[in-house]
């Protein structure tokens, strides 16, 4: 989309502040707001964009509150964590849930049995792993690989080279359907500095013929809508700063 800095200097995005003093539906519709503007920006419509409200390290009924409030779509980090939660979610029947946090091949089996869709796929191993999973499971998934734009150390994500090979794998597994590409910048409190990592991931969703585009957070998601990401991923705007964890608890098996 390319819609540089003049937007963002025209329109001002709007923050969501204080966190604190909000209501769930308060903050949901200054999110909501907050998106309008941008496809609006971008030409785009409401319902180009997909809002994931990620709920990690909150609890079961934070996220029951969520539901309440209309939203439908929610990702998670750990594949443990929400582990524990879930039994206390399956009553909500169109709930969807996304791991959207680094997974590691030896758990692609317990992903397999508690997500929707699994965003942050970056080597064959966890491909072939996941489809063996999906398959036994007979329960077939989405999947959008996490492709790393950044040095950073710290940062998961395969690699642009290995784009290619990982989609030719996908596409000889079974029970895996690939959609698109995810990706997380740097952080930065200036959400222009993303706008380059969101141009060359969208960039590689045109060129690898790939539609979703998994991009944007709390604080960058503006930039995010306006070159082209069809999902966002929004924790703190919408549920506060994070809770400090709590115990270690077992996990639940799982058949």
């Amino acid at each position: 989309m390319g819609l540089g800095s003049r937007c963002s200097a025209e329109s001002p995005y709007h923050k969501v502040l204080p966190l604190q003093q909000l209501s769930f539906t308060d903050r949901l519709r200054a999110v909501e707001s907050r998106m309008r503007l941008a496809v609006e920006r971008a030409g785009r419509k409401r319902s180009d964009v997909k809002l994931v409200a990620v709920s990690k390290k909150f609890s079961a009924e934070a996220i029951r509150r969520a539901y309440d409030s209309g939203l439908r779509d929610f990702g998670e980090n750990y594949v443990q964590e929400f582990a524990q939660k879930q039994p206390a979610l399956a009553d909500l029947r169109d709930a969807r849930f996304d791991l959207i946090g680094h997974l590691q091949s030896n758990k692609a089996r317990l992903a397999s049995q508690l997500f929707r869709v699994i965003q942050t796929v970056d080597s064959v191993k966890t491909l072939e792993r996941l489809d063996a999973a999906a398959t036994e499971g007979k329960r077939p998934l989405e999947i959008l690989l996490e492709i790393k734009l950044s040095d950073e150390p710290a940062k998961t994500g395969a690699s642009p080279e290995q784009i290619p090979d990982l989609i030719l794998t996908a596409s000889r597994c079974r029970s895996l359907t690939l959609t698109g590409l995810m990706t997380i910048p740097p952080w930065s409190k200036d959400a222009e500095l993303s706008r380059p990592y969101f141009q060359q991931l969208a960039q590689f969703g045109q060129q690898y013929g790939l539609p979703e585009l998994s991009m944007g957070m709390s604080d960058d998601f503006e930039v995010a809508i306006e070159e082209g990401a069809t999902i966002i991923r929004v924790g703190t705007a919408l549920f506060g700063p994070r809770p400090k964890p709590l115990p270690a608890e077992a996990t639940p098996s799982i058949s």
